[in-house]
């Protein structure tokens, strides 16, 4: 898995690279018109690249915590639980499982591990946007605890 991010980063890359040359030619042109869109064009390779940088950078600070979780004993074990066709939880089981982990997260908030594991509750329970709010909050408490 590791080799296809890989290689489509580099694609991606090759791709910001062709943008922004593209747009110095714009420039070069010399006419308002070709300036205004060299100057636009060479923006999207800029802002691509800083996509692409937080969100690889998101996705190793999650495996980060991930991996300390599971050193820690202390993931979600949804072995247990009703699965739809789908691969999804069924819907009253997640929100059981989320309301269980919201009583350790309300008893301890600022535990970058419960707030991990409600953010990974948020997620089984089918809210995405809460659950990259939780992680985001649960990798700033783990770099406060370790000290970044």
């Amino acid at each position: 898995m590791v080799w296809i991010i890989g290689f489509l980063v580099v694609a991606l890359f090759v791709y910001f690279a062709m943008l922004g040359w593209r747009g110095f030619g714009l420039i070069a042109t010399g006419e308002v018109a070709g300036i205004g869109l060299g100057v636009g064009v060479i923006l999207l390779p800029i802002i691509g690249v800083w996509l692409v940088y937080s969100t690889l950078r998101a996705g190793i600070e999650h495996q980060q915590l991930a991996r300390a979780i599971k050193d820690d004993g202390r993931e979600l074990d949804i072995s247990h639980l009703p699965i739809r066709p789908s691969g999804r939880l069924e819907r009253d089981a997640a929100d059981e499982l989320f309301a269980q982990v919201k009583a350790e997260w309300e008893a301890d908030p600022e535990d970058w591990r419960n707030t991990y594991r409600i953010a990974r509750a948020y997620d089984y329970a089918g809210d995405r946007t809460r659950a990259r709010e939780m992680m985001k909050r649960a990798v700033g408490q783990y770099h406060h605890v370790q000290g970044r």
